[in-house]
């Protein structure tokens, strides 16, 4: 068998791998577009098959599409949703075109894999089933690809969520097993006054949940398809029902809840939907990389920083200095976070890039929001699995800090006044003495009521310490 076999497009000849199931088309993208070597992602190639898959069903129920033809397309998609065939899909997400290299790729795929199913060889001078004629019937590049897009994203939609929410749930254990811990609250990276570890850890587990929820929202946007819209928005060549049963189809074989779009041509203009999905990305990644730096803060030393907490050691942490241990996952977390926030930026910068009824810079916001999501569903399980749930409290040293505290005095100002507060903590600070200490050294309060005020844990509960209410 020769190296190659010739395919023909609109724009003549082209040799392509023997046992490819592309065709020219996708081989022109290949040598167009060498830019990086990597390929679609699984969640973009599984999109754009149930696509394709659906459309032949829906085709072939409106008696549009040969039921022979049909079944081949709809045989050869399943064998793709299944796993296989993934080595024919080569095109760079680096291209142009608004995704027609994309489309086409998986066009001539499909039909390829249908005509073998037929009985017809891949360098056959004539086959049945056509790329375009068969395979993208009643679709264009420009709504199968905005589908394609959000589709990837839902896909993955429930494991991103529950993976979040596993790491605010093991926040949330943290915290109800360290709430009896008083510790120093720290503002400005300056001492503060008192918290409970529970506290600061639970607020961990509220802002994850917190940007779940704007996740949960922004993903709505994206049940909305356009797919139908074909050309321009205006639904040429579809038939008139192709649309509602294409998101019913749709629905039906992916088990995500989609709705129908209210216009077609807002659905290929704008990529609204997806730019505001990526930016609750982008939040929740700002949250998480703070809440690792908090981490690191605290884990700091063992024997020179906050040490209040210990991180789980995970591998060797230095190549010269024996010993070393350091918080490799908060670290990673950070990265995996502002890559994230990168992937978000390219996404808002092609969002506002689109002109009249369509937007050309599609490929790299599919592979950006697909990249976001695996990014982020492996960096937090990650984080939560080999660090959250092996966080150790140092109870000893946090104790300890807090009783060198000074803004303890904090409390008093309702009984002492701000100003007696503020020579106390100086007096504290500059002789190394404890509140308690200079406050009775001064004369300024009894030694039972000064105690009484003084009760840290009570102290974060809020409220007047030392004072009671009227009746």
């Amino acid at each position: 068998m020769t190296e190659y076999r010739i395919e023909k497009d609109s724009l003549g000849e082209v040799r392509v791998p023997a046992n490819a199931l592309y065709a020219a088309q996708t081989q022109r993208a290949v040598e167009n577009f060498p830019i990086t070597g990597m390929k679609p992602y699984p969640a973009f190639i599984w999109s754009m098959t149930v696509i394709k898959r659906t459309a032949a069903v829906v085709h072939k129920e409106l008696g549009l599409l040969d039921a022979n033809i049909a079944d081949a397309i709809i045989q050869a998609a399943d064998e793709i949703l299944a796993g296989q065939h993934r080595e024919h899909f080569v095109v760079d997400p680096f291209q142009a075109g608004a995704g027609t290299s994309h489309n086409m790729n998986v066009n001539e795929v499909i039909a390829n894999r249908a005509n073998q199913i037929l009985g017809v060889a891949l360098d056959a001078p004539k086959k049945p089933v056509n790329p375009n004629d068969h395979v993208n019937m009643a679709q264009s590049t420009n709504d199968t690809i905005p589908t394609a897009i959000r589709l990837g994203v839902l896909w993955k939609f429930d494991e991103l969520i529950a993976t979040l929410q596993n790491c605010a749930d093991e926040f949330k254990k943290k915290a109800q097993e360290w709430d009896g811990v008083v510790k120093s609250g720290r503002t400005h990276l300056q001492d503060a006054v008192p918290v409970r570890m529970g506290q600061e850890v639970g607020a961990w587990a509220k802002a994850i949940e917190r940007n779940i929820e704007k996740l949960k929202f922004a993903a709505e946007g994206l049940r909305r398809l356009g797919i139908g819209g074909t050309a321009a928005g205006s639904g040429l060549n579809a038939h008139p029902e192709y649309h509602a049963r294409m998101v019913k189809g749709l629905t039906a074989l992916t088990g995500i809840t989609l709705y129908e779009s209210d216009d077609l041509f807002e659905s290929m203009q704008s990529m609204q939907d997806a730019v505001f999905f990526s930016a609750a990305m982008r939040n929740m990644a700002q949250d998480l990389t703070r809440i690792a730096n908090d981490i690191r803060l605290l884990a700091s030393g063992p024997t020179t920083g906050l040490a209040e907490l210990t991180c789980p050691p995970v591998q060797p942490g230095s190549s010269i200095m024996p010993g070393k241990v350091n918080p490799v996952l908060a670290e990673m977390l950070n990265q995996s976070m502002y890559h994230i926030m990168g992937c978000d930026l390219t996404v808002m910068m092609c969002g506002q890039a689109g002109q009249l009824e369509l937007n050309v810079m599609m490929p790299i916001m599919a592979h950006n929001l697909n990249e976001m999501m695996l990014v982020m569903i492996g960096a937090v399980r990650a984080f939560t699995d080999k660090l959250v749930k092996g966080l150790i409290l140092n109870k000893e040293q946090a104790e300890r800090w807090l009783a060198k505290n000074p803004i303890l005095v904090t409390a008093l100002n309702p009984i002492i006044g701000y100003n007696n507060g503020a020579m106390v903590a100086k007096k504290a600070l500059a002789e190394n003495k404890s509140v308690r200490e200079v406050v009775l050294e001064l004369g300024l309060m009894k030694e039972e009521d000064l105690d009484k005020a003084l009760d840290a844990y009570e102290m974060t509960k809020g409220g007047l310490q030392g004072i009671a209410a009227g009746g």
